[in-house]
């Protein structure tokens, strides 16, 4: 939303702004149980769930020689070391977690079957050669993916890289590495890392797709060796910053192959610190680039194509009968959604209000409201009596303005 936009919509017990289908990030609020830091050699077939690790120390969770192990639900950080390690390890699945204040959000070395998805990290504090939301190092075969994933780093209180590193790591022609539908936003001051780097120190079968990056950094995604490599229908945006230079490059920095790459589909629009758009470079050294007459450099994009609060708010919001709600509130109460959750919600001016519920197909499952308001607050019932345990999305719409948020109902 720009934000010289009149807002209609006060407040929405919700969880998360964006459009469905894909929306990335963490849904689980907790409960989370406090636990010691995990180490574990030559585990297999487990499960981590709904727990709460600091480490001033070292590693939040560490799994060597392991495989067949799920990590889920758990809230990693601060740390000294990273959130998730992993070394020699086969189908580890990480997903719907948050972190906050460690080194690297998860790193994998000499792993395969490695999946990364709906997490979040906040503030990546390296330092280098860790600062990575997600580094994959040696990582090879089928199954690997980042996707979904959000990362927000602030400045002066981070010290990112990359937030996403792909290196020396090769996916297959059948099923390449895959980093899809991620929300970056923040990096620097680093003057050599950025947002999303490729074929770091060799790789191949590559592809990067789908993702929004804002401000991340000293370029926004790059090709730096290797092969068959894509990066398709990605947006970057970055303004003018002592550290920003280039919007996406392919240069080959290494010495191994770097041919029969493709970038194409992206929309870029990046200032360097000088203050000169600087969309794209190519090395001259990677052979023909595929696709680059179809992308949209300069594009007419700018820093509202992520919304303002892209990490999962947590926190308990104010009822519709409190006093002084701010223009805009959206976080959870409770989470996840039970049967008896009530929302709250308020309009500035006389409106048609619909709230209705869809599924993940996109399939209308109730209306809540659907009649006309007055300027006010208001609070219903959400009763989902009707409804099996899952993630919805709530679709409120007040006159014109459409707010689309992801639910989580438990039962």
């Amino acid at each position: 939303m720009k934000k010289n936009q009149a807002l209609n919509v006060l407040c929405i017990v919700v969880l998360s702004t964006s459009t469905f289908p894909q929306i990335p990030g963490p849904t689980y609020c907790g409960p989370y149980t406090s636990a010691q830091p995990i180490s574990l050699n030559g585990t297999n077939d487990l499960t981590i769930s709904e727990l709460e690790i600091v480490n001033p120390n070292g590693n939040c969770i560490s799994l060597t020689n392991c495989h067949n192990v799920t990590i889920e639900k758990c809230k990693l950080g601060p740390a000294l070391g990273n959130g998730i390690e992993l070394y020699n390890c086969t189908n580890i699945s990480i997903f719907d977690c948050r972190m906050d204040s460690v080194a690297t959000g998860v790193y994998a070395v000499a792993s395969h079957e490695i999946s990364v998805t709906y997490i979040e990290v906040k503030n990546i504090l390296g330092p280098y050669p860790r600062g990575q939301m997600v580094q994959l190092n040696s990582v090879y075969g089928t199954g690997n993916r980042i996707n979904y994933n959000v990362v927000e780093n602030l400045m002066g209180q981070s010290n990112p890289e990359d937030a996403i590193n792909i290196f020396q790591t090769n996916g297959t022609v059948s099923d390449p590495i895959q980093v899809i539908g991620n929300w970056i936003r923040g990096g620097g001051p680093s003057t050599s890392g950025g947002g999303i780097a490729a074929g770091d120190n060799g790789g191949s079968y590559i592809i990067v797709k789908d993702n929004i990056l804002v401000d991340p950094g000293q370029y926004g995604i790059a090709i730096v060796s290797g092969t068959n490599i894509q990066i398709l229908y990605n947006k970057v945006y970055a303004r003018q910053q002592p550290f920003t230079n280039v919007g996406i490059f392919v240069w080959n920095q290494y010495p191994h192959d770097c041919s029969d790459n493709t970038v194409m589909g992206n929309e870029v629009n990046w200032t360097n610190k000088y203050g000169v758009p600087n969309h794209f470079w190519d090395g001259g050294n990677c052979g023909i680039i595929n696709g680059l007459n179809h992308n949209i450099w300069g594009a007419n994009i700018d820093s509202t194509i992520l919304p303002e609060k892209i990490l999962l708010d947590c926190s308990i919001t104010l009822l519709a009968n409190e006093k002084n709600l701010p223009n805009e509130y959206f976080n959870i109460y409770p989470n996840p959604f039970n049967p008896t959750t009530r929302i709250a919600y308020g309009v500035r001016q006389r409106a048609i209000v619909q709230l209705k519920v869809f599924d993940l197909l996109g399939r209308e499952v109730q209306t809540i409201v659907n009649e006309e308001k007055y300027y006010g607050h208001y609070e219903v019932v959400f009763d989902a009596s009707r409804l099996t345990s899952g993630i919805y999305f709530l679709k409120l719409q007040v006159g014109d303005l459409i707010q689309t948020k992801k639910i989580v109902l438990t039962k």
